[in-house]
């Protein structure tokens, strides 16, 4: 079967990455451009996001390789760009980078996610058939601050950090709501 268009535009979002990665780490001071060609290629995942899920909504579209694929890409970006930012962010952020804590949290909730989802897709499917598990409101704010935390690097604003706070109790809510989800999936083989 062949990729839907939205599928292609996930594909694209997730091959960004690598080039996102680089124009980070090779990033100097006398190579400005960089950080702009970074900016530029985060830019455009976070709007191929919006845009893949519209296609795939509005143009009956939705697969089950994108249901894996599409969060999949928002998880490669995102610990991506944390990771890479707060090796380098200071250097990169106009003297800011991201605090240890932050970046411990960020990553820690998304690998606990992806594990959890991989545990309840093996698990859950074998009895109960597929599952489709929505991003909540709570997952979609803390997508949105930390996006806006990611921005704020790149671009330099000089308040940006007060992202961070919003960001992580979020992070912690969410990844809570999520686990509360799988484990009800779980033990009822039902969301709610």
């Amino acid at each position: 079967m062949a990729l839907t268009f939205a599928n292609k535009i996930t594909v694209c979002r997730i091959l960004a990455v690598p080039f996102f990665i680089a124009t980070v780490l090779y990033y100097t001071p006398q190579n400005d451009y960089l950080r702009l060609v970074a900016l530029g290629i985060f830019l455009f995942a976070v709007i191929s996001d919006a845009v893949d899920g519209y296609v795939a909504r509005h143009y009956r579209q939705r697969t089950k390789a994108g249901a894996v694929l599409d969060p999949v890409a928002d998880k490669l970006l995102l610990i991506s760009a944390f990771i890479c930012l707060y090796k380098v962010g200071a250097v990169v952020g106009g003297g800011v980078r991201f605090p240890v804590w932050l970046v411990v949290g960020v990553i820690s909730r998304d690998v606990i996610l992806l594990a959890g989802a991989a545990i309840i897709r093996l698990f859950h499917s074998v009895e109960h058939g597929d599952f489709n598990l929505e991003p909540t409101v709570w997952g979609k704010a803390t997508t949105f601050f930390q996006v806006l935390s990611v921005l704020g690097i790149l671009l330099r604003w000089p308040v940006f950090c007060v992202f961070w706070y919003p960001m992580i109790v979020l992070t912690v809510v969410s990844g809570v709501d999520y686990i509360r989800k799988g484990i009800k999936i779980i033990n009822n083989g039902v969301v709610s």
